[in-house]
């Protein structure tokens, strides 16, 4: 049945005056390759979209880590109001043109009834459609509690790419396990740091940030220069840290900056300082930020806010002061 459905669809080549056999044509199918941009929610669900993918039967192309050039491309293709984020995912998504056949592009925008994601990634598809007319993209929409499950999403974009629903729920559960498999490892590890002696600090940021080679990779080389250990907000509980954002505040519904300040909330007492990392000019994480440093106490945080002229010597000076704050505040031997 599954091949009879793609021989179906197949026909439009035909009408399209193409000259190949359908055996041909279904060899090119089953080995479309797939892009993903290493970047934004890939940083969350990236392992999760390869082992589906894969478990398909299709390639997969990740984009190379984000450098000077990569977000050069991205803020060409941009306005310049958009957040650096946006831009480095629109630079990814450039570099991965002509390397694959479909580029993923997934429209986030609710994690229940009470929690959204920023708008940016709402209308993310169209964004990106409209900046790269010749772009293939594939994409889901997460909008839980109100047009259905994530498994839902996935089986109707299996069905876009051929696939039985059979087929694309049992690709799905192997990706959610493979993704649960390695935030269990990130948690039994960073439990292991937090147990260190040594001085610690944890990273407070969106994961796309904290994990992006050329943004939050430069600040955890610079933190492990001073000797300090990197505890990333990330790689906390997430449903215990969603419980512990109301510490903080009853009425923030953006889920990954809930995430974000429950993360604060659970480490504070088993950390030395805390970085806020913050994109410009993300409205969310500006408001966030603010929560967290009149409603934070007993531990000092600093703020770093970046974009595309950040330079890496002013923001190594800011991280030598701040562990120097921390060393005087509570001196290790």
């Amino acid at each position: 049945m599954e091949h009879i459905r793609l021989f179906s669809r197949l026909e439009n080549f035909e009408k399209g005056g193409i000259n190949c056999t359908k055996s041909a044509i279904l060899h090119l199918v089953m080995h479309m390759k797939i892009g993903l941009p290493k970047a934004l929610l890939y940083y969350r669900y990236g392992v999760l979209w390869e082992t589906f993918f894969h478990e398909l039967g299709f390639d997969v192309e990740v984009s190379a880590d984000t450098s000077k050039e990569t977000l050069e491309m991205g803020t060409k293709t941009t306005l310049d109001e958009n957040c650096l984020p946006l831009k480095i995912f629109m630079g990814h998504v450039k570099t991965l043109i002509g390397k694959c056949d479909r580029i993923l592009v997934p429209r986030f925008s609710r994690t229940n009834k009470t929690e959204e994601y920023c708008v940016r990634f709402w209308g993310l598809p169209d964004v990106v459609q409209n900046t790269f007319p010749s772009a293939s993209i594939i994409s889901y929409n997460l909008d839980i509690g109100l047009r259905g499950s994530e498994a839902a999403a996935f089986i109707k974009m299996g069905h876009a790419l051929g696939k039985s629903k059979r087929a694309t729920f049992q690709a799905y559960r192997a990706g959610c396990c493979a993704q649960q498999r390695l935030e269990q490892q990130n948690m039994r590890i960073q439990s292991m740091h937090l147990h260190e002696s040594g001085k610690k600090i944890l990273i407070a940021s969106q994961p796309y940030l904290i994990h992006d080679a050329y943004v939050g990779g430069q600040l955890q080389k610079m933190i492990a220069k001073q000797g300090v250990i990197p505890v990333f907000s990330d790689k906390c509980n997430r449903r215990l840290c969603r419980a512990l954002s109301k510490e903080i505040s009853n009425d923030l519904y953006w889920a990954l900056n809930k995430e974000m300040i429950g993360a604060i909330e659970l480490c504070k007492n088993q950390v030395d300082g805390i970085i806020l990392l913050t994109a410009f000019p993300c409205g969310s994480d500006a408001l966030v930020n603010e929560l967290v440093l009149r409603r934070v106490q007993n531990v000092p945080i600093i703020q770093i806010l970046l974009d595309e002229h950040t330079a890496a010597a002013g923001l190594e000076t800011r991280i030598e002061s701040f562990v120097d704050i921390l060393s005087k505040r509570r001196p290790y031997v």
